[in-house]
């Protein structure tokens, strides 16, 4: 678990990692350079979730040897299915990363909701939901990893 009080904002109290894959993790379908070791480093604090539809057919393989639960989603509503998986985690000890427009409900519903902007781009809707918005996945578990940033970015 990952806990930081931040000063004006709220204590945080991180038990769960929950990513989308293609355009949060991955572009269509390859998991990106340094996204594997960065994930096994939060592995150590965080139980790390990654839920898709599997567009591409690829995310098991390309996963493999990174410590996390894979969750492949069937076709429709997966906004909702997003939602739910989050709220049976627990959404007040969940961060969320994700893109497109079917990430916006969990990220609005966690503790915090990280949006990234890679090539495929990012949904208006699911950055308005987010808490904080980043350009690449590296920055956003790296921020994941430096309890000063997070303070830095929330604190009031």
């Amino acid at each position: 678990m990952i806990e930081i009080d931040v000063p004006g904002y709220k204590k945080l109290q991180i038990r769960y990692l929950v990513l989308d894959f293609n355009g949060t993790l991955a572009v269509d379908g390859h998991l990106l350079p340094g996204v594997r070791n960065a994930l096994n480093a939060l592995a150590d604090d965080l139980e790390i979730h990654v839920i898709t539809a599997d567009t591409f057919g690829k995310s098991a393989a390309q996963l493999k040897g990174v410590r996390c639960k894979l969750s492949v989603l069937p076709a429709g509503e997966q906004d909702k299915a997003k939602l739910e998986y989050v709220k049976q985690l627990g959404a007040g000890h969940t961060v969320c990363i994700g893109n497109g427009r079917n990430d916006r409900q969990m990220l609005s519903a966690a503790l915090l909701g990280l949006a990234v902007i890679l090539g495929e781009g990012a949904a208006g809707e699911t950055l308005m939901a987010a808490d904080a918005v980043f350009t690449d996945i590296l920055s956003a578990l790296e921020f994941l990893q430096c309890p000063l940033r997070i303070t830095a970015t929330f604190r009031s």
